[in-house]
Formats: C-alpha cells, structure tokens, sequence
C-alpha cells in the first residue's frame, strides 16, 4: 500500500508540475535567452623568410600549443592536370608515400609512427599538400620524412596498378548511388570541368611517366611550407633550410595553371540520369558564379548566404525539406572556391517519388532570397554559426595550418584570417539579397533517380523547361554530350 501510495504521489506532483496553470503560464510566456555576442579572435601574424631554392616558410607561432602541425601547399592540383588525366594530381599526392629512393612505404609508417605522428597528401583543385602534426622535439625527423617523400617519390609500377585498381572499383560503385553521380555530372554538364577524382577512362589512361612529368611542378618555387604551433620563424627556417637544401629542378607553373577562369555555357536546363529500380533520388541545383572567386570580397556575401540558404540543421533547405516535410535526411548547399568564379551546388537525397517536388521547393528557396529579406532573428544565428565553426577549426595547429595554406594557395595574406569575424558579421540582408539576384538565378536541375517514376510529376511542375534524359549505363563523362 506505501508503494502504491508513493507511485500515486509521484505521479499527482508530474501531473501538477506538468499541468498546473500557473507553471505553464511561465513555460509559455519565457523567451530563450538572446545569442552572446561573437567572441573576437585574434591570429598572430604569419612571419615568412624565403630560402634560396625558391621555398617560402611561414610561420605561425601558438606557444599555447605542445605541437606543431607542418604542412607543404604545392600550387598544384586537379586544375593543372589534363581533362583526359582527370585523377592524375590526386594519384601524384597518394602516391609519395608509398616508397622513396630510400625508404619502402612500410618504411615511411614505421618511421612515422615511431615520432608519434603520420604522413597526411592530397590533392584539391587548387593545390596539393603533405602535413603532419608533432610534439617540437620530433618535429626534425618527422620533416627529414617528410622532405624525403617530396623530394625522391619512386612511383612504383606496382603501386600505381594497385591504386588505379583500386580507384576503379570505388568509380563502378560510386556510379550507382544518385548523390554522387549528381555531383559527378555537374563537374562536367554546369561547371566545365573534369571531377577532380577522375573517370574511368582517365583512371586506365595514367601512366607512370605521367606522375613523374606532375610531379616536376612540385618544386619550391610553387609551394610553401606552413609551421603552426610552439615554433619560432628562426626554428623553422633552420629545419626547412636542412631538411630541403636540395630540393631543386623541376618545371614552373605555367601560366594559368591553379586557376580557373569563367566559362560561357548554357543555363537553366534540367538533366535527367535515368538510374531504373534505383532506391532514392538525388536532385541538384548547379550553377557556376562567374566572376566572384575567391579573392573577391563579395566571398563573404555568400558565405553568409550559403549558411542561411543550405548550411547547416537550421537553413532553409533543411527545414523546408526535411524538417517541415521529410522529404529527406538532410539538405544542403555549398560553394566550391576557385580563383576568378565559384561553382554553387545545392544537395538533396530523397525518394523518387518526391523529386519532382524537391526540385521544385529548391527553385523556390532561392528565388525566395532574391525577393525577401531574411530577418535579424535568423541572420543573426545563420552568422553565428560561420564564426562558431570558423574559431573551433583554428583552435587546433592542424586547422590553423589549412586554413594559411588555403590563403597562399589564392594568393590572399594570411593576415586576412582576422578579418573573417568582422567581414562576415558586416554582411548585410541587402547585400545577401543582391548577390542571390545577380549570381543565383537560372541555374540547372540535375536530377539522378528512376525516371519513370517521377517523370510525370515532373512534367506538371515545370511544364516549360525541356528534360534532357540520359541512362546512367550511357554516361560518359569524356564526351561533350555526356553519352558513350
């Protein structure tokens, strides 16, 4: 009876705390606090000294920090690499850790491992880079490796059969699935490029000897070695100046090469990827922005946009999508930077008998950004959450070190890293709402799903724009019209 008596007695005071006038009044009418103001952050200055082979070393020192991330950015990257190579500056970096002059890539991860570290490449469309992070005291080993990985790669046969098999395998699966043929198509159909990963009838035609002639342009003239951590500039210019004494030959960058320049092309069209019995749709909303690259002030304009367009659990797309409707997991948006132009993409998975509608609920959201403000509630957060994201990347010597190497690789100073606070909070819904009206509109609907299911719908939603449809078993991405 006592436990019968205090299971009831619990219970009366929920229903009470839960239900009572009075407490209720209070839940209702309590705002949520307001957002705290955004914390400032402040980078120490980048310190360089140039060295006599042509290599530039740049220095930010944290002495806050046990370690000290190194990392090369070579301005070369998918970009200097033929259409007909697409894949190559990405197999170049994959391959300079797998055996050198002296060491076996068995070697190279003992040797690593044993400093308490790893070697880290890849290759970007504007660049390529070798990092790693370690206490100060290995920090010279660790770069001996490092130099020597750079310096004498041996681009054995048997390496690069096993990557480019490797790579094949990963292609002929990634070819199935919607979302990644959606942005695999834009690279080609809205860009003008060539996906940075390859296709599979470049992957067959990369040779050693064409590794070997990429890797002539890493060279120190067209690159720079970033030390972010416990490490004065004295310190690094002495390990840099031993540890690459000899770096050295090699072909400069042609002109042009690292940055991409506006291309002319159609807008406003819809692609179809037939994809028959496929279990989801991907719809995409590609456009490229020509003539606002990286350097380019207005950066800031749509990055403020981007967030409160497709960046993040609280953007539009997400809530109109998947929140309000769900109609997916999540949707999303994106800038890829390049030199002079952009390349903007929004993304969605959902199923195909919703595409059709997603598309169009896409079309929507944007053209909602050229005709109405975004209010101070939702800027406001939308900018908080760019500047919450952007501090925590630089708190580590690893995300300082990209984050400099992302500036070199566009020219930009790194002292414009204390700029992006205030250049982001200073945006404006004016400003958000020019550039969506003069960068955004018209862009091309690539939907990647089984047609035959949303084929009619689709029709009914945009009855005025002509459907281009190609099998996915058709596509061909080293042809102009996309077909084997």
């Amino acid at each position: 009876m006592k436990n019968l008596n205090l299971i009831f007695g619990v219970s009366s005071l929920v229903f009470v705390f839960l239900f009572s006038p009075a407490l209720n009044t209070i839940a209702q009418t309590e705002t949520p606090p307001a957002p705290a103001p955004p914390k400032s952050i402040s980078v120490p200055a980048a310190q360089e000294r140039k060295l006599p082979n042509g290599l530039t070393v740049a220095v930010i020192e944290r002495k806050s920090s046990p370690l000290v991330t190194a990392q090369l950015m070579v301005r070369a990257g998918a970009s200097s690499e033929a259409d007909n190579k697409a894949g190559l500056a990405n197999f170049t970096a994959d391959l300079l850790t797998k055996g050198t002059t002296t060491r076996s890539a068995t070697q190279i991860a003992e040797d690593m491992a044993f400093l308490g570290t790893e070697l880290n490449t890849g290759a970007g469309w504007n660049s390529s880079t070798v990092s790693f992070t370690a206490t100060p005291d290995n920090l010279p080993g660790a770069l001996e490796v490092m130099a020597d990985v750079v310096m004498n790669p041996t681009f054995k046969q048997e390496e690069l059969d096993l990557l480019k098999s490797q790579t094949l395998d990963e292609l002929k699966y990634n070819l199935k699935q919607p979302s990644f043929i959606g942005n695999y198509v834009a690279s080609k159909f809205t860009f003008g490029e060539h996906p940075a990963g390859g296709t599979p009838s470049s992957i067959n035609t990369i040779t050693r000897d064409d590794v070997a002639a990429f890797h002539e342009i890493y060279i120190p003239q067209n690159s720079v070695l970033i030390f972010a951590g416990d490490i004065t500039l004295e310190q690094a210019a002495s390990l840099a100046s031993k540890a690459f004494a000899s770096w050295k030959g090699g072909r400069p960058l042609a002109k042009g090469d690292g940055i991409s320049v506006g291309r002319s092309r159609d807008s406003g069209r819809m692609l179809v990827i037939d994809l028959p019995n496929s279990g989801q749709a991907s719809v995409t909303y590609a456009l490229e922005v020509s003539g606002v690259g990286r350097r380019d002030k207005r950066f800031y304009d749509a990055a403020v946009l981007n967030s409160v367009l497709g960046g993040g659990y609280s953007s539009r797309l997400n809530y109109e999508i998947r929140i309000k409707r769900g109609l997916s997991y999540g949707a999303g948006s994106n800038f890829a930077w390049r030199g002079l132009n952009s390349d903007f993409a929004t993304r969605v998975q959902t199923k195909n008998v919703s595409a059709a509608e997603v598309a169009q609920l896409t079309v929507a959201e944007i053209k909602r950004l050229t005709a109405e403000s975004v209010p101070n509630g939702e800027l406001v957060p939308r900018k908080s959450t760019l500047t919450g994201n952007f501090g925590r990347n630089l708190e580590t010597t690893a995300g300082l070190a990209s984050a400099v190497a992302e500036l070199y690789s566009y020219g930009i100073p790194a002292s414009e890293l204390n700029n992006y606070m205030s250049s982001v909070n200073a945006v404006s819904d004016a400003q958000i709402r020019d550039f969506a009206s003069k960068n955004l509109l018209g862009g091309d609907l690539i939907i990647v799903g089984d047609y035959s299911v949303f084929k009619n719908d689709l029709a009914k939603r945009f009855p005025n724009m002509k459907v281009d449809v190609i099998k996915a078993d058709d596509l061909d991405l080293s042809k102009d019209n996309l077909r084997k």
